[in-house]
C-alpha cells in the first residue's frame, strides 16, 4: 500500500518546524540579552566604583593652612628649627580625612624617612630618638573630632619634631618636601625652604 503526502499535510510539517526554529531563536536571543544585561550593570557599578574612587583621590586631599617652625640655640651656638608645625584643613571639595590613619614622606637635607602618625605628645618625652613618627594635635574641630577633619572649619597641627626621626635639626637654607597621602590615596605637597637668617626669632614662618 502507498501512502500519498497531501499538501496540506506537506505545509503543515513545514510550518512545526518553522515554529521550532522560531522558538530556539527567541530563547537563544532572550538568553543573550541577559546576559548583555548583566555585562553592562556590572560594567556600570565598576565604573561608578571607579569614578568614585578616581575623584576620592583628587578631592580628599589636605590643604596647608600655616607651616611655622620653632626656633633654638644648638650645642655649637648656631640657630636652627627643631619642630616644624604644619596646620591643614580639607582642601576644597573634600570628604571626611582620618589624619591617624594617613602616611607622610620626609624629603630633607639628612634623607627620606616614611612617617606614622602618633598621638603622643613629643613635649612629653614620649619617642626617643629615631622612631619615623609624627604627632598631630586638634587645633579647631566642630564635631570633637580630635583625628578627623570633616567640616571646612576645622583646623589640625602635624607636628614634625626633626630630631626625633632624622637626628638632626634644620639650618638655615635647608629645604624640606613634606608628601601627606590620605587614606583614599590623595597626596598633598608641602615644600618650604628655612630662612636665611634665624637670629634673633624664637619661631618663623616656612
Amino acid at each position: 500500500m502507498f501512502e500519498f503526502i497531501t499538501d496540506e499535510e506537506e505545509r503543515g510539517q513545514v510550518g512545526i518546524g518553522t515554529l521550532i526554529v522560531f522558538i530556539a531563536m527567541v530563547l537563544v536571543a532572550a538568553i543573550a540579552a541577559g546576559v548583555l544585561i548583566n555585562t553592562a550593570g556590572f560594567l556600570q557599578s565598576k565604573s561608578q566604583e571607579t569614578g568614585q574612587q578616581s575623584s576620592k583621590q583628587v578631592s580628599n586631599r589636605l590643604q596647608e593652612v600655616a607651616t611655622v617652625g620653632n626656633v633654638i640655640e644648638n650645642g655649637d651656638g648656631d640657630d636652627v628649627v627643631d619642630i616644624v608645625n604644619v596646620t591643614v584643613t580639607q582642601a576644597a571639595g573634600a570628604g571626611d580625612i582620618d589624619v591617624q590613619n594617613a602616611t607622610v614622606t620626609w624629603i630633607g637635607p639628612s634623607g627620606t624617612y616614611q612617617l606614622q602618625s602618633t598621638t603622643t605628645n613629643f613635649s612629653d618625652s614620649g619617642l626617643s630618638s629615631g622612631d619615623d613618627k609624627f604627632s598631630y594635635a586638634s587645633v579647631k574641630n566642630v564635631a570633637g573630632n580630635e583625628n578627623v577633619l570633616d567640616d571646612p572649619d576645622d583646623r589640625l597641627n602635624l607636628v614634625f619634631d626633626v630630631n626625633i626621626f632624622a637626628d638632626s635639626n634644620l639650618g638655615e637654607g635647608d629645604e624640606v618636601t613634606i608628601k601627606i597621602n590620605t587614606m583614599s590615596g590623595a597626596t598633598t605637597s608641602i615644600r618650604f625652604t628655612v630662612p636665611e637668617s634665624l637670629g634673633q626669632k624664637e619661631a618663623v614662618e616656612l
